[in-house]
């Protein structure tokens, strides 16, 4: 049970990784109008989940769960590197740095893990940027979370943020949110039963839209995310 506990503790909405801080791109599409409704805000939180979080995400979980279970550190640095790469978009790219680091942060001071310590050393030092899956990863690999646990939380944790996000930006009601979530509920199992078993060959992301839009936000005017 206290392994399931602290899973829950890392992927609650409390925790402070800074996920309040980003719409993802959700921000430029309610600014230009093409999204004004809750039926936008599924949309948009599906083609997230299919074409970023679950493909490209969740697989790095995996991956640098396992290799953390080995305590293999060039691994989870190899994995860091190649995610960065995939994120072509300089917003989402920060973002996952960010939240990755903060979590990493707070992880290091709950637990005196040695791989911990040594990735800090390695983010510290410039050598490796941090991503959020990585590092979730890899917590979940020394703290012997259940794989599929893991990724439906990991995946949950994602679409709750985006949810709140979009709660700031569109006058939806507390109801509509979590109909929202509810709706999303059968694909965050799906795509976390999907994952299970993949390697980092396997990772791949296709959602230009969504990037053409966190590219976009920069732009804004007035912006109330950071991404």
């Amino acid at each position: 049970m206290d392994r399931f506990l602290s899973l829950l503790q890392f992927a609650d909405g409390l925790f402070p990784a800074g996920a309040y801080a980003h719409s993802l791109g959700l921000e430029a599409c309610v600014q230009s109008g093409e999204i004004r409704d809750a039926t936008g805000v599924e949309t948009f939180l599906r083609a997230y989940l299919e074409g970023c979080a679950a493909p490209t995400d969740a697989v790095a979980l995996l991956c640098s769960r396992r290799a953390a279970a080995r305590e293999h550190l060039l691994s989870c640095l190899a994995l860091d590197e190649s995610l960065d790469a995939m994120k072509a978009a300089g917003e989402l790219r920060d973002a996952s740095r960010q939240m990755g680091r903060q979590t990493l942060r707070v992880a290091t001071h709950l637990s005196h893990h040695p791989l911990l310590a040594e990735f800090s050393e390695a983010v510290a030092g410039g050598r490796t940027p941090a991503h959020h899956a990585v590092v979730f990863g890899m917590i979940g690999g020394i703290s012997h979370w259940d794989a599929l646990e893991m990724t439906g939380a990991y995946l949950y944790s994602t679409s709750a943020a985006l949810v709140g996000a979009a709660l700031r930006l569109l006058p939806l009601g507390q109801l509509a949110g979590q109909r929202i979530v509810s709706n999303v509920r059968p694909l965050l199992a799906a795509l976390a039963e999907e994952a299970q078993g993949k390697n980092q060959e396997d990772m791949w992301s296709f959602a230009p839209a969504l990037e053409i839009a966190s590219m976009q936000h920069a732009l804004l005017e007035a912006r109330l995310f950071r991404s």
